[in-house]
């Protein structure tokens, strides 16, 4: 109705604000359908996409993580957890650990190439997934490294300098840790036992 401009000022909408809405909206609904069984999942989940379209949003425009998405975040995910599952918590505190530390070898190892606020987002990821953090970190590096061998393909080995966030990379993969991380780990551990 208002053919793609904004209704105070007639600046023309970005069609980023629609498809990340639709974005938004598709993931709240698939963490409903697939979590449909327990109320504090549920709500781990809406909180935790919501959290990595904000992530994602942030890192690709402005190649930073916030710390107050995190932290608020996080905070939000220890009390949800806490109320509905509060058996829960430590595994959590252990998968957060676990994740965090992974990442900050990584960053202490190659500074230029990972950054602290994806260290801090892999131990937020670990707050939420718990154990179902190591398919979706594994989603997550597997899938930044197909795109960084398409760059290098495409490109040639000038891409290898090519900075790329990788907030977005972690986000798809806590979404598919969140969404089947479990049938995953079965799957290894069905498939290597």
């Amino acid at each position: 109705m208002l053919r793609g401009r904004s209704r105070c000022c007639g600046t023309r909408i970005s069609a980023r604000y629609p498809l990340t809405e639709l974005t938004t909206a598709l993931l709240f609904a698939t963490t409903v359908l697939v979590l449909w069984d327990d109320p504090t999942e549920i709500a781990l989940g809406l909180v935790f996409v919501a959290m990595l379209v904000a992530v994602t949003l942030t890192d690709l425009e402005r190649r930073i993580i916030p710390n107050k998405i995190l932290l608020v975040t996080a905070a939000i995910g220890v009390a949800i957890a806490a109320v509905g599952d509060p058996g829960s918590l430590p595994e959590r505190a252990i998968a957060a650990v676990a994740a965090g530390a992974l990442f900050f070898l990584a960053a202490l190892a190659y500074p230029r190439g990972m950054g602290l606020g994806d260290v801090k987002l892999a131990a937020t990821m670990g707050l939420f997934l718990g154990r179902e953090v190591a398919p979706a970190i594994f989603v997550a590096l597997l899938a930044g490294s197909v795109v960084g061998l398409a760059m290098i393909a495409r490109n040639g080995a000038g891409a290898r300098k090519q900075a790329i966030p990788f907030g977005p990379f972690l986000a798809f993969g806590g979404v598919v840790g969140l969404l089947l991380g479990s049938e995953l780990i079965d799957l290894y551990l069905g498939t290597f036992s």
